[in-house]
C-alpha cells in the first residue's frame, strides 16, 4: 500500500470519528451482550444492549479496532439509542453493500458512513467495519 492511499484511507474525517465513540464502557442493566472479533486482523468489540418495546433503550460499547473499525462504532454509536433490531439491520446491509459491492452509502441518520468509502478497495478491513454492527446485533439477538 502507497502512502498516498494509506493517507486517503486513514483521513481526517475517519480519525476524528475513530478518536470520539460515544456509549465508551460496558452496561450494568444489559438484557443482551455480545462480542465479536475479527480473525484477519484481530480487531474486537463487545456491545451491551438495554433494550425496552423493541428498541434500543441503552448502548454501551468497547471497541478494540483499527481507526476504520472506531470509525464505524463511532456512526453507529451516535445514533444507536431508539433503533430496532430491523434499523441496525438494513444499515449493516448497506455498509456491507457499499463496501462489497460498490452500493451507495447508507442513507438517512447513518450517512456518516460515506467516510469509509475508501475502505472499499481494502477487504482485509472489512471485517473490523463490520465488527460493532455484528456485536450490536448479536446483542439484541441476546436480550
Amino acid at each position: 500500500m502507497s502512502d498516498s492511499e494509506l493517507l486517503q484511507l486513514y483521513s481526517r474525517r475517519i480519525l476524528a470519528l475513530a478518536s470520539d465513540i460515544p456509549h465508551l464502557g460496558r452496561l450494568d442493566d444489559a438484557t443482551g451482550s455480545a462480542y465479536r472479533r475479527s480473525p484477519q486482523c484481530g480487531s474486537s468489540v463487545t456491545v451491551d444492549v438495554a433494550m425496552k418495546d423493541g428498541r434500543i433503550d441503552n448502548f454501551a460499547q468497547e471497541v478494540r479496532a483499527c481507526a476504520l473499525g472506531q470509525a464505524s462504532a463511532s456512526v453507529l454509536g451516535r445514533h444507536v439509542l431508539g433503533r430496532s433490531r430491523d434499523d441496525i439491520a438494513a444499515a449493516r446491509d448497506a455498509l456491507n453493500a457499499m463496501l462489497k459491492s460498490g452500493g451507495p452509502a447508507p442513507e438517512g441518520i447513518f450517512s456518516e458512513l460515506e467516510t469509509l468509502i475508501p475502505a472499499r478497495d481494502f477487504p482485509n478491513r472489512h471485517a473490523s467495519i463490520l465488527l460493532a454492527w455484528e456485536a450490536t446485533l448479536g446483542a439484541i439477538d441476546g436480550a
